[in-house]
């Protein structure tokens, strides 16, 4: 157990925070200790005033295969992404990603009755990783080698052959395009900045002094190998598989 609780206090901030309320959640909703039905995206939203839904409807999952790759893939990909040198010595701006894609999957999730935030939330992660990482090459199933830029849509195409449904896949693409557009592409091609973190977030997780960062929009020359671990998706709310 304390092996446990010393990697789980070894994850930066914002992966440990949302890993650990999407395993908290679940677990919870399985015992019955409330119902479903109360935590997910629904008009009551608004109608009701009930502001809890759309957080709660981003950490809530029902369990099973599909919600256990969830968990890896979002921890596989914001650790990544906090970790990596495009955010390790801003948090600030991390977690600024992380309310951007949220305010989106939220916005979107309510105008089409999508109740379940954790698909495009995640998969959103994976492609701004992807788009930062485009040149890394990724082994997906059978030895298959793509390079990061094309695997969301491989994962896209992957699952709708499976037999699953494309939508939450394409969800996250939007989101997840919509920000590295907004933040990265842009101001990297016309030098204006369409939207900045609040001073606010800067005020309260200050840069690290110390660690290289910040954005970069030209990709890696050298391929950087990877690899992940298999699995089927299945249907359902379906995010992907490498």
């Amino acid at each position: 157990m304390s092996e446990i609780i010393q990697w789980f206090d070894s994850l930066p901030k914002f992966t440990r925070y949302w890993f650990g309320l999407s395993v908290v959640f679940p677990i919870v909703g399985k015992f019955g200790i409330f119902s479903p039905m109360s935590v997910v995206l629904t008009p009551q939203f608004i109608s009701q005033f009930q502001i809890w839904r759309p957080f709660t409807a981003t950490f809530y999952y029902p369990t099973g295969f599909h919600y256990l790759m969830n968990l890896y893939f979002l921890y596989n990909y914001s650790l990544r992404l906090e970790t990596g040198p495009e955010f390790a010595s801003k948090p600030a701006e991390y977690l600024f990603l992380l309310i951007f894609n949220w305010f989106w999957a939220v916005v979107i999730g309510y105008l089409f009755s999508i109740p379940l935030l954790m698909d495009p939330m995640v998969l959103s992660v994976l492609y701004i990783w992807c788009q930062f990482n485009k040149e890394t090459v990724v082994s997906f199933w059978f030895g298959i080698r793509v390079k990061a830029m094309y695997l969301p849509f491989v994962l896209l195409g992957f699952n709708v052959l499976m037999g699953g449904s494309a939508y939450f896949e394409i969800l996250g693409i939007i989101i997840g395009h919509l920000y590295y557009f907004t933040m990265v592409k842009y101001p990297a091609e016309n030098g204006v900045h369409l939207i900045s973190p609040p001073q606010i977030l800067y005020d309260y997780f200050p840069n690290i002094q110390g660690r290289v960062g910040g954005f970069t929009y030209v990709p890696p020359t050298q391929p950087q190998p990877t690899s992940e671990r298999r699995h089927n998706w299945g249907r359902g709310f379906t995010l992907g598989g490498t």
